[in-house]
């Protein structure tokens, strides 16, 4: 095993892990990127660089959770380590359910992978397998690299995942608040246990957003309705909460998006008039929110290796 490019750029979208009723198991990806500049050098040194969402925030050492996730994927396939020159540019907000952590992870698994001479030595799941490890559930690592929308489990040999078809009709807009919530505190307030008619509501539900996601967008609202976790997490993000009941009250299928306390909105193409009009009446008039509507990513994490005089790769090589 050997590296067969010293420079490779990698670009990772957010995602929205949850989608309602397919807790810890549905993830939509969303047009929105983080990119990621890695360069190997000589030296044990490592230097990050962190431009937009997280600047000044993050480590830029080696505790910065890509070069962790980087480190890891070659350990995994034993490769040696090296100084690594990092320049992350951010677009994905962190701390507000849109699988930022989920990002960098992939991002530095990916980047591995594309450093590698050989990158089919890790396949799509093993990269799905070592992104789990970090996340502790696949949700959002399985759109982050598939693209679209997935539906991801474990079973005894790890994580999986497949690929939902996503009517090309169906538009996603974000709701994005400047306060932060820990997935670890939205977590901590959830039941042990929840009544099996909760848990047989939110079956039926997720298997009906598979359908109206596919082939039956004016669906999505009752497709949306969830009873497992997004009521017990209303006390710590009581602006969300109000936001996400204001906007089903209107008949928008609006969703928690991952921990939150960013708000998903799913609509019919041609219901997106509409929610604007809604959202003048109650997003503008909330300070520090911002919507975005970003667009439906269908292709995932994807590389490509820079040309470097020491490595022969030319600028075309793409690892996907």
């Amino acid at each position: 095993m050997q590296f067969g490019a010293d420079h490779v750029v990698v670009r990772v979208p957010a995602t929205s892990a949850n989608l309602g009723p397919g807790f810890d198991a549905l993830g939509l990806a969303l047009a929105l990127y983080d990119e990621l500049e890695v360069r190997i050098v000589a030296s044990d040194d490592v230097v990050v660089e962190v431009y937009g969402e997280g600047a000044g925030q993050v480590p830029t050492d080696e505790e910065h959770l890509v070069v962790r996730a980087l480190r890891h994927t070659l350990d995994a396939v034993g490769m040696p380590q090296t100084g690594l020159r990092m320049r992350c540019s951010n677009l994905i907000p962190h701390g507000r359910g849109l699988g930022s952590s989920a990002a960098a992870v992939v991002a530095g698994v990916i980047a591995a992978r594309a450093l590698l001479a050989d990158p089919r030595v890790l396949d799509s799941r093993a990269v799905l397998g070592i992104a789990t490890q970090f996340e502790g559930h696949p949700d959002n690592a399985a759109p982050a690299i598939m693209g679209g929308a997935t539906v991801a489990w474990q079973d005894a040999d790890g994580p999986r995942a497949v690929g939902l078809d996503v009517d090309p009709s169906v538009v996603a807009t974000v709701l994005v608040p400047d306060a932060r919530l820990a997935t670890s505190r939205a977590r901590a307030v959830l039941p042990e246990a929840v009544p099996h008619a909760d848990a047989a509501f939110n079956a039926g539900r997720a298997a009906l957003l598979v359908e109206a996601l596919a082939r039956r967008p004016e669906l999505l609202w009752e497709a949306t309705e969830d009873r497992l976790h997004q009521q017990y997490r209303a006390g710590v993000m009581a602006a969300s909460s109000e936001l996400l009941r204001a906007l089903r009250a209107e008949g928008f299928a609006a969703t928690v998006s991952g921990a939150g306390p960013t708000v998903l909105v799913l609509t019919p193409k041609d219901d997106v008039r509409a929610l604007d009009q809604v959202l003048a009446g109650l997003v503008d008039g909330l300070a520090g929110w911002r919507v975005l509507r970003p667009g439906v990513d269908t292709q995932g994490a994807r590389a490509r290796r820079v040309a470097s005089a020491s490595s022969g790769v030319t600028p075309s090589g793409r690892v996907q």
